[in-house]
């Protein structure tokens, strides 16, 4: 008689991994393709990896010298060091008191766990965590788990065409206090100076506390420094807060030596029983690239490299479309920064393209540009002009775009007096292409 199982009761769980990206596999279309990858492409639809790093990689293998052991539970200090110098800068004043560390995860979502675990048993304040659309499928799932409430919010308004984050001051007021605002990628945000003078009273007067998600630094302005400055901001206006640098570094920014040393060592408990040894490889072909000058310089001429060559995607995606007569403004492909961008196409739209040309595109329309080369622009731009024939215009900008000019002699307490289409400041042109052009 066959013994019955113990786990009779367990139902067959609900997919958590892309849809989109399944679907896409089981296509059998040789036009096929996928623009939701969440990694940089290249030409050749493989994962880009800076030149440097193959190299060291291999150098790394070959060498008789290399260590095998495990490592402890925070990890490899000389990676957390290096990883953290590149987030906030070698001489920033958290490093300079001493009140910045970091412990070595298992990539990005180890960090987001740690985090949220820690936030779960140590901090006082209500459950609740906004996050950004984009992110809910990745930590959504992490911070439920945990007990928390999720509250999502966007800064893409789709009715403009705009990143509107000057929304971010609408989601901090009406927050509850002492909650946690998890932030996306700071390089993409476009507010100036005074602005997030502004916002930093806002979160403290709030007690708002911010986890932090770095993605792809250096990917936005082509400068990983660059990139960062508004996060080094908050450094210099001693917030505490987490940051997940998803190369696996969960940096700690606290108030005081020795309340780094608190949150660290219960950290420690707690990767003790997560993972017991974050792994060693990748961690030290970092070390070793961040620690060198030379291949540092290496490294950042290739990321820019990089950064052009999305840029340059953006203005041909822009233009075919424009030779095509496609109806609809199409000014906001090339007024966004980054890796990522929303297409700026209704639902029915991206239906057709997903349906019809097989072209396969999140339901929010964010698409990674790096996915589209050489080979694919043409078939992609012309589908995107049928879907928009077909189906009919989508949504078209009401107003021009707006910038906000603030004297530099403005008191930020005048700031308070300013409407709210003078706080959208997503419509600003982006920086990069004078930026890059300086650097030439």
């Amino acid at each position: 008689m066959p013994t019955l199982s113990v786990f009779l009761d367990v139902p067959f769980a609900p997919k958590t991994t892309s849809k989109l990206l399944d679907d896409f596999q089981q296509d059998e279309d040789p036009n096929k393709v996928c623009l939701g990858y969440g990694v940089c492409m290249t030409g050749e639809k493989i994962p880009w990896l800076s030149p440097v790093v193959i190299r060291t990689l291999r150098r790394l293998i070959h060498d008789p010298s290399f260590n095998y052991s495990y490592l402890p539970e925070h990890g490899l200090e000389a990676f957390i060091r290096v990883a953290t110098e590149l987030l906030v800068g070698r001489h920033s004043p958290a490093i300079v008191e001493n009140r910045i560390g970091g412990v070595h995860t298992i990539g990005g979502n180890g960090a987001i766990l740690l985090g949220a675990k820690f936030l779960k048993d140590w901090h006082r304040g209500p459950r609740v965590v906004y996050l950004q659309q984009s992110q809910r499928e990745q930590y959504g799932l992490i911070f439920q788990e945990l007990g928390f409430s999720l509250r999502e919010y966007t800064f893409w308004d789709s009715y403009r065409l705009v990143s509107d984050t000057g929304k971010l001051f609408d989601i901090v007021e009406h927050a509850p206090d002492r909650s946690i605002l998890l932030l996306y990628n700071f390089g993409s945000f476009l507010l100036p100076r005074k602005r997030w003078y502004k916002l930093s009273k806002l979160l403290k007067r709030k007690q708002i506390f911010l986890f932090c998600d770095i993605p792809d630094q250096g990917f936005v302005s082509g400068d990983p420094d660059q990139d960062n400055k508004i996060l080094r901001y908050f450094v210099t206006q001693g917030f505490e807060f987490f940051c997940n640098e998803r190369v696996g570094n969960l940096v700690v920014v606290a108030v005081s030596n020795k309340s780094l040393l608190c949150i660290r060592s219960q950290l420690d408990i707690y990767t003790r029983y997560m993972w017991g040894s974050p792994p060693a490889l990748g961690s030290r072909v970092i070390t070793t690239i961040l620690s060198n000058p030379a291949l540092r310089m290496e490294w950042k001429k290739s990321l820019r490299g990089m950064v052009e060559s999305i840029m340059l995607t953006r203005e041909k995606v822009k233009e075919k479309l424009r030779l095509l007569r496609t109806p609809g403004s199409w000014e906001h492909l090339t007024g966004q920064d980054g890796m990522y961008g929303f297409l700026g196409i209704t639902v029915e739209q991206l239906d057709y393209l997903v349906t019809k040309k097989h072209i396969y595109i999140p339901m929010n329309g964010l698409i990674n540009f790096t996915c589209i080369n050489s080979q694919n622009i043409d078939y992609i731009t012309q589908s995107i002009n049928e879907a928009v024939l077909a189906i009919g215009p989508g949504p078209q900008p009401k107003e021009p775009p707006k910038v906000l000019v603030i004297p530099n002699n403005s008191d930020p307490k005048n700031l308070d007096h300013m409407t709210s289409e003078t706080k959208s400041l997503g419509a600003k042109a982006s920086p990069l292409p004078a930026y890059l052009h300086s650097k030439k």
